[in-house]
């Protein structure tokens, strides 16, 4: 007889397996085992939203294997990860091997250490079911969402089409920004920039402030030119110069929202490429001599805390690495958002002591940049501030022509570090020469002048939402949680709903669309506050605060009202989209065909239905030439919805490739050259081998 172990993942089976040694049998479940099966509702409305799971498609195997090694096993642990779906996970376990719910049986690891998971098996409890209730509620809600209100949307706009309770709402946040952008309408300003030497000849740099009446602004080039008329043979001194010191904190450790938007920023990551990274890095890497280790704490947090052992050993460290100067006075602790769950730490290294360097030859590359990311910005957050000196600049001008007392300002502010404290490891900062003053000046002294230059300027639109800065936005509005906002994200752009244009975040037609059905007919789930809310709500039900089936009664009984009157409003309406049109001609009947999605995807097809009854594939083309036959590369999708790139000619033809077709020729052989992701251009055809690394863009 054993012990046995449930986790989630194969990774994390055999990391685990590192630290509880013999005794112990641990198998994964390989995430959920059992769920709402897709293909129907399986909610019992009537019945207080009772749902009715099956086993996932696939893991009846697994099922019977799990059976096998419970009756197998003296003591059973259930160790799914540390969150709602994690426990909603061991329950479904619980549920279909006969386990005792009232046993204490279910553990959890913040870290897949050796002190954590014995930390985590000492303290066996029973499943939260609060925290099981939470799930479950989030799962029926999206369900009743998406399978309610799915079909009503495909019927009106375009089959196959999905409305989703947080994802709606994304989408309503970039549409918006678009409207706003849309709607915007630029206001002309100008500038002055001067360049300024003094006695030592180095180059000042500021910008024109205003006059003797205060601050000024330049509204056209009219006013500018009168301006630069009075500084005509101007006499230009320091008016003032004012010194001083400014301290900048460290940001906190990650969070998961932190984490994705940072690596977005640094990285160039997107928020699922980063979770999935995380979670390899949590549930264990092999490292050469230490066996597969747990190298970061969860990374489903949201909140900042850290445990005193993490801070006791991180502090030694900086001591031992940079000296008693680069660590605080006083110890530092950040302060978590008020809505924060605290569930677990803040995501930090399981050991400061494994620096990234050291693990380095052990991870791929990706691996190696999130982790040294986490790992810097955690033992950042815990040194000393970095001290700057400071100056602010006032420059007087008295020009030939000006009237007594009359003068013009120009203004320039900089900065010098003093001190580095934490920024030796993680800085925030970018760097601009013309922050930087020159010393040597003071006030009185008598400054020339280089030259005057000015600019017309335009205001701008608000910029559009980035992976970054939609997460941020989310999390600042209490729309969904953190780690949902890569599936989001992940969902809306699957379904074109939006494009990624550069890093940009752009609503297609389609997303605009349904977008404003959502908000004329279905405003509430739409609406930003009210999602926000309803998070609250669930929040309240995982801590025993609210009974789910009454939250979910809430939200159900008017929304099922109000899809009600709208599809009886609407019975007759069929809106259309300008981009199902083509200008391709119906052979029979000359018709421009529109493009229609069915069961296997879109399909070209004649308005004319059903008089003509005419129908052909739905081709992407692109600029490629296909490197073995000739034919015309096109653009498809895969199973998962990445786009690849493959021959017209298929089957007869297989070539297929993951680059991006260019619209340039290759200098040996004259086809098409690719691009790969990490920016090498080369020649598909293997007996040229042509290769070339991609111009960066200034």
């Amino acid at each position: 007889m054993s012990k046995l172990v449930i986790v989630e993942s194969p990774s994390k089976a055999k990391t685990l397996k590192n630290y509880l040694g013999s005794g112990y049998n641990v198998i994964a479940s390989k995430g959920h085992i059992r769920d709402l099966p897709e293909s129907r509702l399986s909610v019992d409305i009537k019945h207080d939203f009772a749902p009715k799971y099956v086993i996932v498609k696939g893991k009846e195997n697994l099922v019977k294997e799990l059976k096998d090694a419970v009756k197998n096993s003296d003591m059973v642990y259930l160790a799914t990860d540390p969150d709602r779906e994690g426990e909603a996970i061991s329950w479904h376990l619980a549920s279909i091997l006969g386990l005792d719910l009232n046993e204490m049986n279910r553990v959890t690891f913040n870290e897949i250490t050796k002190t954590g998971v014995k930390n985590g098996m000492a303290k066996p409890r029973k499943v939260d079911m609060d925290l099981v209730n939470a799930q479950q509620a989030r799962r029926i809600l999206d369900r009743l969402v998406g399978y309610k209100l799915s079909p009503f949307v495909s019927q009106k706009i375009r089959r196959g089409l999905s409305a989703g309770r947080v994802q709606s709402v994304a989408m309503r946040m970039i549409v918006d920004r678009e409207e706003e952008i849309c709607a915007f309408v630029p206001e002309e300003y100008w500038t002055i920039e001067g360049k300024f030497a003094g006695s030592n000849k180095r180059i000042i740099h500021a910008s024109f402030y205003g006059d003797e009446t205060g601050k000024i602004k330049l509204v056209n080039e009219e006013q500018t030119d009168a301006i630069l008329a009075r500084l005509e043979n101007a006499v230009y001194s320091v008016n003032s110069l004012k010194k001083g010191t400014r301290k900048k904190t460290p940001s906190p450790p990650f969070i998961t929202s932190t984490l994705q938007q940072e690596a977005s920023k640094r990285l160039g990551f997107r928020a699922e490429r980063t979770m999935k990274i995380a979670q390899e890095l949590y549930e264990g890497v092999e490292i050469e001599g230490m066996g597969s280790v747990g190298l970061i704490t969860y990374m489903r947090t949201d909140s900042l805390r850290i445990s005193e052992e993490a801070r006791s050993e991180a502090d030694a460290f900086v001591r031992r690495t940079y000296g008693d100067k680069y660590m605080p006075d006083k110890p530092r602790y950040f302060k978590s958002r008020s809505n924060a769950q605290d569930g677990h730490e803040a995501i930090r290294p399981s050991s400061v002591e494994l620096t990234p360097e050291k693990v380095k030859s052990s991870l791929t590359a990706d691996q190696f940049k999130l982790y040294s990311l986490i790992w810097r910005r955690f033992l950042a957050s815990l040194m000393s501030q970095c001290i700057q000196n400071t100056a602010k600049l006032e420059i007087k001008a008295v020009g030939e022509t000006e009237k007594q007392g009359g003068y013009c300002i120009f203004t320039a502010s900089g900065y010098s570090v003093k001190f580095d404290g934490y920024t030796v490891l993680y800085d925030n900062n970018d760097d601009d020469e013309k922050s930087k003053l020159p010393e040597g000046i003071a006030d009185g002294d008598i400054l020339k002048k280089r030259d005057l230059t000015k600019n017309q300027h335009f205001t701008q639109p608000p910029a559009r939402y980035s992976e970054e800065t939609l997460i941020k936005a989310l999390e600042e509005n209490g729309v969904g949680r953190p780690s949902t906002y890569a599936s989001i994200i992940s969902t809306i752009v699957k379904r074109e709903y939006i494009e990624r244009k550069s890093k940009q975040l752009v609503p297609t037609e389609l997303g605009i669309a349904i977008t404003k059905l959502l908000r004329e007919k279905f405003p509430a789930i739409v609406n930003i506050k009210f999602t926000a809310n309803m998070e609250t709500g669930l929040d309240k039900v995982g801590d025993g605060e609210e009974d789910y089936v009454t939250l979910l009664h809430s939200f159900y009984d008017d929304f099922a009202e109000t899809l009600a009157k709208v599809k009886d409003e609407m019975k007759d309406v069929k809106i259309q989209l300008q981009e199902d049109q083509t200008d391709i001609p119906c052979e029979k009947c000359g018709r421009m065909m529109v493009v229609k999605v069915g069961r296997y995807g879109k399909f070209l097809a004649c308005p004319g239905y059903p008089e003509c009854k005419n129908a052909k594939p739905y081709v992407v083309e692109t600029s490629g030439i296909c490197p073995k036959c000739a034919g015309k590369v096109i653009s498809k999708k895969s199973k998962k919805g990445r786009t690849f790139y493959g021959c017209e000619n298929w089957p007869e033809c297989d070539f297929m490739t993951w680059d991006v077709p260019t619209a340039e020729k290759c200098p040996q052989c004259g086809k098409t050259l690719f691009k790969a992701r990490g920016g090498t251009i080369s020649c598909l055809d293997e007996k040229c081998g042509y290769k070339t690394k991609a111009k960066k863009s200034k």
